[in-house]
């Protein structure tokens, strides 16, 4: 037995336009972040001596802050996904639960 709440959000075109942007965003962060981590993963796999470069006189080597990079860019991605989320996103299901509960 479906509840009539859940079928008036279903039936929304903002809940719709919600689950579409909010999948489509969702994705399209998971393709970059795939991309940039499985890059830094074939970079250690087929081109070592490219990470191995120390960098000045010291013992770090180039793929050190590579890898912090990587870090920090999931943590920026996180990032502007919760912006997003708690913007846009937080703002449709505010309006569609607005609607829905007339």
């Amino acid at each position: 037995m479906i509840d009539p709440l859940v079928a008036k959000i279903e039936a929304s075109p903002k809940y719709h336009e919600l689950r579409r942007k909010r999948n489509s965003f969702g994705w399209m962060l998971t393709i970059i972040m795939m991309v940039v981590y499985y890059g830094y993963i074939a970079l250690i796999a087929f081109n070592k001596p490219f990470l191995a470069q120390p960098i000045g006189d010291g013992v770090t080597t180039l793929g050190v802050p590579i890898g912090m990079g990587v870090i920090v860019f999931t943590i920026v991605i996180t990032g502007i996904y919760v912006r997003r989320a708690n913007s846009e996103f937080d703002r449709l299901t505010a309006e569609i639960l607005k609607e829905a509960s007339k």
